[in-house]
């Protein structure tokens, strides 16, 4: 049913941000602060974007209405409206020194080059929480309090990791813009302290050594999907994300030379990674070649070997062997790893590099993938000869 001014009126907020749908893609975002934010959503070239009409009353039902028949008219002689408003933007002199299209310079340098999902996510909290109150006010302009009151909205909703990330993202976009010498102070500095402390949350696992030895003898008693079975055996000694681990391919896998070659497409930070390849892990890697070996993953889906398995199903399979979730997750065998490798007094970098956590320097991090990796080689393989002791020691 479409919206009616009255309805709008009268909308009230709620404790979380909600949607009141108008007609062909038409909808109002209510927030928590009272505010009324317009927003178009549409398809173009088979991706589903959205774009921000302005705000109500500024906006009427009547103009948000027309401003959506303008869009769709676009979007049938295939012009995007969201790139060809910042044409315009960019025309107009002061534009392109605004905050939103400085933000957009720092996304396309900075984030596109990404994970995807952590990409969108980026996107969407600057579409959402940043640019309806802020995003047209020129970057050198934008006080502290702006930065402040955005991350405050968002803390309403009890987003409070998500309010301190706003900050910190903020604050990546004014050292850009001091960079590309449109302003001259990073105004989020010190923001963090005027909101709640973010309570940190870690995926849970295994740190217990009776107890890993218990998990790494039921995961060899697993009588499940064979294919299956070899993902959770090399869990423990690869501890790549468990993203990483699904999708493995052969023709990632180099036998001979021992190694596990990840391009950077299928890695978070978008950098090559290598994963030494253990004389256990080379074992379990043969026993499961002669079944999967002449397709394309490593642990294809029982149902199509087009498919990898679910990383649900491996979950599954963890749950099985009586592992609660506070106890252990698929993420867990890295946070297993890193614990005690570091209590064993391994190299940090060996570890942090083995972990492939994010360099800071990208240009740098395009030729380091390689770095330290005959220590590794050697870090890798008395891991693999501890966990053969850990799964021996019944005591």
């Amino acid at each position: 049913m479409p919206l009616s001014d009255t309805a709008i009126r009268n909308a009230k907020p709620q404790d979380k941000p909600y949607k009141m749908y108008d007609a062909g893609g038409l909808f109002l975002i209510v927030t928590p602060a009272g505010g009324k934010w317009w927003r178009f959503k549409y398809r173009l070239g088979g991706k589903e974007k959205l774009l921000s009409l302005g705000t109500y009353p500024a906006t009427g039902l009547k103009e948000a209405r027309g401003k959506r028949e303008d869009a769709r008219k676009l979007i049938a002689q295939g012009i995007d409206p969201s790139a060809q408003r910042q044409a315009v933007r960019a025309s107009r002199g002061a534009a392109p020194d605004s905050f939103e299209v400085v933000t957009r310079e720092w996304f396309d340098k900075h984030v596109s080059n990404l994970a995807p999902t952590y990409s969108k996510k980026v996107h969407a909290l600057f579409e959402r929480q940043v640019f309806p109150a802020l995003g047209a006010k020129p970057i050198v302009d934008v006080e502290p309090t702006d930065i402040l009151d955005a991350a405050r909205q968002v803390e309403k909703t009890g987003a409070v990791e998500t309010a301190h990330r706003l900050v910190q993202l903020c604050g990546q976009v004014f050292r850009y813009a001091i960079a590309t010498e449109r302003t001259k102070y990073d105004v989020s500095t010190g923001l963090h302290a005027a909101l709640p402390k973010a309570s940190v949350k870690h995926m849970a696992a295994l740190t217990d050594k009776k107890r890993i030895g218990q998990l790494l003898r039921a995961i060899d008693s697993y009588g499940g999907f064979f294919p299956m079975r070899c993902a959770l055996r090399l869990a423990p000694l690869l501890f790549v994300r468990p993203g990483e681990l699904q999708k493995a391919e052969w023709v990632e896998i180099d036998l001979d030379a021992a190694e596990w070659r990840l391009p950077a497409s299928k890695m978070k930070m978008r950098q090559r990674h290598i994963v030494p390849l253990a004389r256990q892990t080379l074992g379990i890697l043969n026993e499961l070649q002669p079944y999967t070996g002449n397709g394309r993953f490593l642990f294809p889906s029982i149902r199509t070997d087009s498919k990898p398995i679910s990383l649900e199903s491996m979950l599954v399979a963890i749950r099985s062997m009586g592992f609660t979730k506070d106890e252990m997750t698929m993420h867990g065998f890295r946070g297993m790893a890193s614990t005690l490798l570091n209590e064993q007094g391994y190299n940090r970098d060996w570890i942090e590099r083995q972990l492939a956590h994010g360099e800071r320097d990208h240009v740098r991090a395009a030729y380091n993938y390689a770095e330290h990796l005959p220590e590794r080689r050697r870090m890798m393989q008395e891991w693999a000869d501890y966990l053969d002791e850990l799964r021996a020691n019944r005591g």
